[in-house]
This record gives C-alpha cells, sequence and structure tokens, in this order.
C-alpha cells in the first residue's frame, strides 16, 4: 500500500480544454456528502483540507439533495481558491417539468444562491437526451446564463450518443462522461471528437464505484449493479490486488483526453488516498493498454457509456 504523508498530495494540473484553467487531475464530486447526509463538519473538514492539499475542483449539481447549500458554507470564504462547477437539468423542487426553459434558469440562480457566489466556473446540462440538445431552448438558457455572468463556461454532462451530439452541435465548452475500466464507450466514441474541437473532458465514475468490491454478491446499491456485472466477465487481474483503487483510478488519468477526474467521497481519509493515487499519474502504457485490450475481447455490444 501507498505511505501517505502530505508531501505526497500535490498533484499535477492539466489545461482545461481551450478554457484559461488550469485544473488538477483529481477534482471533488458532490454528489455522496448530499445523497448520504454528510455531516456539515465532515464536510467542513473534507473540502478545506483537500483544498489545502492542492484540489481546485468542485463539482456538483442542483439534484444532489443539500449538496450546494453544504460546499457553499464550507468553502464560500476561498472562492479565489477553486474551481467551481455545478448542473442543471432537473426540476429538484419546482413545480415545472425537467428541462423547461423557465426551470433551467431559475435553478442556476438558486444554485448560485446556495453555493455563496455571483459566479460559478462551469454551468452544465445534466444528462439529458439528444432530442431536447435539438430543440436548442436548454442551451440558449446556458449560453444566456453565461452572457449575463453567471458562469463563465457552459457543458454537458451525459454519455453514449446523446453526449456525441452534445460535442458534435459546437455549443459546449466540456463535456462531462463516465470513463473507467468498466466503461470505456466514450474512448472511441466521443473522446477524441471532443480533443478535436478544444473541448475539455472531465471523468466521471473514474473508479467505477469500486463495484468489484461486493465480491461474487450483487452491490447493495443497484446504481453500481451494471458495473459490478461487467466486472465480473471482464475478471482484470488487478481487482486482486490491494491497490486496485489505485490501477482504476490511473486508467482513467492515462486517457490523454481527460483533464480531470470527479471522485466523490464523504469520508476525508479517503480523500487523501485518492490523492496519493491520483499523484502517481497515469498507468504505464503497456499496463493501460492490457485494460484496453481485455475490454476489447470482453465488451458486449451493448455495454455502453453509464449516465
Amino acid at each position: 500500500m501507498l505511505a501517505l504523508g502530505r508531501s505526497h498530495w500535490k498533484m499535477e494540473r492539466r489545461r482545461f480544454g481551450s478554457t484559461d484553467m488550469n485544473v488538477s487531475v483529481l477534482g471533488f464530486g458532490g454528489a455522496e456528502i448530499g445523497f448520504e447526509a454528510a455531516p456539515q463538519e465532515h464536510v467542513d473538514s473534507l473540502l478545506n483540507a483537500a483544498l489545502d492539499s492542492g484540489l481546485n475542483v468542485i463539482d456538483t449539481a442542483e439534484c444532489y439533495a443539500d449538496s450546494e447549500e453544504k460546499i457553499g458554507r464550507a468553502v464560500a470564504g476561498r472562492r479565489g481558491d477553486f474551481y467551481l462547477f455545478t448542473k442543471c437539468g432537473h426540476s429538484s423542487g419546482f413545480d415545472l417539468p425537467d428541462w423547461d426553459p423557465k426551470m433551467l434558469a431559475m435553478t442556476i440562480d438558486r444554485s448560485l444562491k446556495l453555493l455563496q457566489t455571483d459566479c460559478v466556473d462551469l454551468v452544465q446540462l445534466h444528462s439529458c437526451t439528444e432530442e431536447i440538445l435539438r430543440q436548442g431552448d436548454a442551451i440558449e438558457v446556458l449560453q444566456k446564463a453565461k452572457s449575463d455572468g453567471k458562469t463563465r463556461y457552459i457543458g454537458y454532462s451525459g454519455d453514449g450518443t446523446n453526449a456525441r451530439y452534445a460535442v458534435e452541435c459546437g455549443a459546449f465548452d466540456s463535456l462531462q462522461t463516465s470513463c473507467n475500466v468498466a466503461d470505456q464507450q466514450c474512448l472511441t466514441l466521443t473522446l477524441p471528437e471532443a480533443a478535436k474541437r478544444g473541448m475539455a473532458v472531465i471523468a466521471k465514475r473514474p473508479i467505477a464505484n469500486v463495484a468489484w468490491r461486493s465480491g461474487e454478491n450483487p452491490p447493495a446499491n443497484g446504481y453500481y449493479q451494471s458495473y459490478w456485472e461487467r466486472l465480473l466477465k471482464l475478471r482484470y487481474d488487478f481487482l486482486t490486488e490491494p491497490d486496485a483503487v489505485a490501477t482504476a483510478l490511473r486508467f482513467t488519468l492515462s486517457q490523454p483526453e481527460v483533464s480531470v477526474a470527479i471522485v466523490g467521497t464523504k469520508n476525508p481519509s479517503r480523500w487523501a488516498v485518492n490523492s496519493a493515487y491520483a499523484r502517481l499519474g497515469g498507468l504505464p502504457a503497456s499496463a493501460s493498454q492490457a485494460i484496453r485490450d481485455r475490454w476489447s475481447v470482453v465488451a458486449a455490444p451493448d455495454w455502453v457509456g453509464q449516465t
């Protein structure tokens, strides 16, 4: 196992697409602190320690329970120390349909209030369909938020052919998509095209939710089910090793298009471990290619990107 110490916590930074941002390769994802009801004092400790160690990306969403509010309380006073990303799309308390333009504008304003800031660095449309994107009015809301100074950049968060269209339409500065040892469709479907267009790539679920730890038994969390099923068939050799999480994370970081990998946790000590893994950088080319080769042999046609 890795020996952890503060000297290990500084990590590589990468250019965020064609923007003016240089981001830490490991970012913090805010879903768990909301959905798993993390106490505010734990969030305070976790985020401030992470910022002290070199983290400079925090990613959340309007639908992650009270995640935005907790983040605002914890680190609003350090707004100059990090880039702040959020997402919109789900009504999350407003009596309007998902993707309704009026609702989108309202949730962006609410996000700013909860996050205690006048402007975020990135607002992302959260996993809407190609049909919604083609209608154009949802994109126009984000573009107006940008022109009004409420966000510096706009992005799309999603997977598969929906994400492919989001890349090709030319409206977005970034793509957030699932990328990990159990979810590799993006490596050929979207990431190369995003890179050609100067888009930043945010890798979500970069350690495949550590679904292999369920062993031969289905995971209690159904959100992990598809990855667990895939990993049972992939049976990567590294999954039996003590530092399997490190290998999984480093595989994602090995992808040249990836600017930042977003890992969520409500456990401050878990953040320190992930930080040490990220400091190691990507895998050697041969190790990364072995994982790609195994995927090519085993993956079924319906193993598409998981939102």
